[in-house]
Formats: structure tokens, C-alpha cells, sequence
């Protein structure tokens, strides 16, 4: 190889790297999954005519987020929920648990998580640790009563493991995760989460390596899609940016996450789980170093852990029990 070959080499394997980055940056997204019914048609039964109005926070950046403010239907206040919906859907999808636990004696509030439903750009958010800034403001602006509780079902499961691992867990007594996303790597999740989330893997390498280099500029770009009905997507949110699929979940290191939690913690999960591995969320805990109560709840499935009633008595049972546990300690 002469002097000049070898010199140039370097260059030409640079701009050869760029240019698949490039590629990949630009063709790389997420490819559309076809609809999985077992995620979109449970959700047809849900009884909305007494869904709460919308109200509004205002969020540190002046932006007005949406949540919806169930009453709790006994006196005194036992306390609070505030209930995390799951990925690409909004506030309407927890309303049979919000009433059940509404009517156990908790005020409960049910946000619309920047980027779904009434609140914000559907599909993206601003910067990655948004979300937890969204809920710091909105305890500060609400103020729910205490004991609170947070709540989060699926994606929004991994989220609450998120805020429960950060500098601001105190803000809420107890955490109960109900079927959580905690990794696309976890034991307890199949591949392309039971067929619900398709990723646009070569984005995502490419938004990785940028973001390593603090390059945030293509955060926007989407990189998951979800499996939606045409009819779904058209009210929810069918994809999400790079930015908001890292937000809404945990670390990439789960196991520090589940680490640095302090407060009380439970998980609950359907015996029939299509979405995740139910025997296998004790185990993963336990191999974090944290070992925390799993119930599985028999002839369950994902969505119904929400909808179904021995499930939603179970969620209620666990949140009351955690009550009760605070109130006496």
C-alpha cells in the first residue's frame, strides 16, 4: 500500500461509516406490526360514560398536561393514586381501576404522559428525563394528600420503577408496578414484546451512538411503532420518538434502577401475560437485590390486569394493604 493510500484510507472509512449512519438515520425506523387484537379489543368494553373531565397543570415549561381527577368516594381521604397509563395510550385506559380505587376510599389522578393524549406533541417529548420533571411538577402544582401511591401499568410500570429510582422517589410513600416494561433485554420480556412493539433497530444504534457524543439533534425521529388497529391509532399513539421511547421506561440498566429504589415496592401481573414472562418479574428482582412481593394473578392477560375484576380487587387489596402498612408505621 503506498504512503498516500495509507494515509487516505482512514478518511475514506470515516465517510463510509457517515454514510451508513446516515442511511440507517434516515431508512432505519420503525416498521408498522400488524394489529394484535389482544391488546386493542379489551379495551372496546370499557364503560366511558362517566369518564371525569380533563383538567390541566401547568408543567415547568409552561406547557398545560392533561390529567383526569377521580373523587374519592369515601370520608375521610385514605390517600392518593396516581395511575401511569401504558404505551400509546391515555388517561381513558385506566378509568376502571381509577374508579375502583376511587371508590376504596383514594383520590386518584390519571395524567395524560407528555406525548399521549391531551398533553403535548403526541409521539415525542422535548428531552429524555421530561417525564420525570412532568410529574415532580405536577405533585407541586396538585399536591395529591398523602399516603400517595404510584401506580404504573406496562410501559408506565417501567416509568414509576424509573421515578422510584431517582432523587425525587420520596415524593410518592409506595410504588405498585403492574406488568412492567423493564427492558427489551429483561428475562420477562419476549421478543418484540408479544408482537406489540416493532423498533427501528438501525435508528436506534445510530441515536445511540449520537446521543453518547451528547448529540440530541434526531431525538425526534420515531423509532418503536406500536401494534395498533387503524381505528386505535387514530385516537392513541401509534409510534414514539427516540427521545420518548428512552423516557418512558427504565435506565438501560434496570438492575441499578431496581438498586436504588428506597420506598416499598410490589409487582402484579397476569397469570396468562401475553405481553411479558409473569414467573420470571421475582426472579429479576431478587437478582437485582431487591426482592419485592409478586403476585400473579390467575387467568389474567395484560390488558386485563387493568379491566378484569379479580385483578383490579387484587390492585386495590395492594395499594389498601400499603395504606394500612404506612398509617400504622
Amino acid at each position: 500500500m503506498s504512503a498516500e493510500l495509507h494515509a487516505v484510507m482512514p478518511v475514506v472509512v470515516f465517510l463510509v461509516g457517515l454514510a451508513v449512519a446516515a442511511v440507517a438515520l434516515v431508512k432505519g425506523g420503525p416498521k408498522q406490526p400488524p394489529p394484535l387484537a389482544s391488546i386493542n379489543e379489551p379495551f372496546k368494553s370499557i364503560d366511558t360514560s362517566d369518564l371525569p373531565p380533563l383538567e390541566h397543570y401547568a408543567a415547568r415549561d409552561n406547557a398545560a398536561l392533561a390529567y383526569r381527577y377521580y373523587v374519592s368516594r369515601i370520608a375521610p381521604v385514605r390517600g392518593s393514586a396516581v395511575l401511569i397509563h401504558g404505551s400509546s395510550a391515555s388517561s381513558v385506559s385506566m378509568h376502571t381501576l381509577a374508579k375502583a380505587l376511587a371508590a376504596a376510599g383514594y383520590d386518584v389522578y390519571v395524567p395524560d404522559v407528555r406525548g399521549h393524549g391531551e398533553s403535548g406533541r403526541k409521539g415525542t417529548i422535548a428531552y429524555i428525563g421530561q417525564l420525570e420533571d412532568d410529574l415532580s411538577d405536577f405533585l407541586d402544582v396538585v399536591q395529591p394528600a398523602g399516603p400517595r401511591t404510584l401506580v404504573g401499568f406496562s410501559a408506565g410500570g417501567g416509568f414509576a420503577l424509573r421515578f422510584a429510582s431517582d432523587a425525587r422517589q420520596l415524593a410518592f410513600h409506595r410504588y405498585v408496578l403492574l406488568a412492567p416494561f423493564l427492558h427489551h433485554n429483561a428475562p420477562t420480556t419476549p421478543p418484540s414484546v408479544g408482537g406489540w412493539a416493532s423498533v427501528g433497530l438501525p435508528r436506534v444504534m445510530v441515536l445511540v451512538m449520537l446521543n453518547k457524543l451528547r448529540i440530541t439533534l434526531f431525538n425526534h425521529l420515531p423509532t418503536v411503532a406500536y401494534a395498533l388497529s387503524p381505528e386505535a391509532a387514530a385516537r392513541l399513539t401509534p409510534q414514539y420518538s427516540y427521545s420518548l421511547m428512552q423516557n418512558f421506561r427504565p435506565h438501560d440498566n434496570y438492575g441499578a434502577d431496581i438498586r436504588a429504589t428506597r420506598q416499598p415496592l410490589e409487582v402484579l401481573v397476569g397469570a396468562n401475560d401475553e405481553a411479558f414472562y409473569a414467573e420470571k418479574f421475582a426472579g429479576v428482582f431478587a437478582e437485582a437485590g431487591r426482592v419485592v412481593p409478586v403476585t400473579i394473578v390467575p387467568g389474567v392477560t395484560h390488558i386485563g390486569l387493568t379491566l378484569e375484576p379479580p385483578a383490579v380487587a387484587a390492585i386495590v387489596a395492594a395499594v389498601s394493604e400499603q395504606a394500612g402498612e404506612i398509617a400504622v408505621s
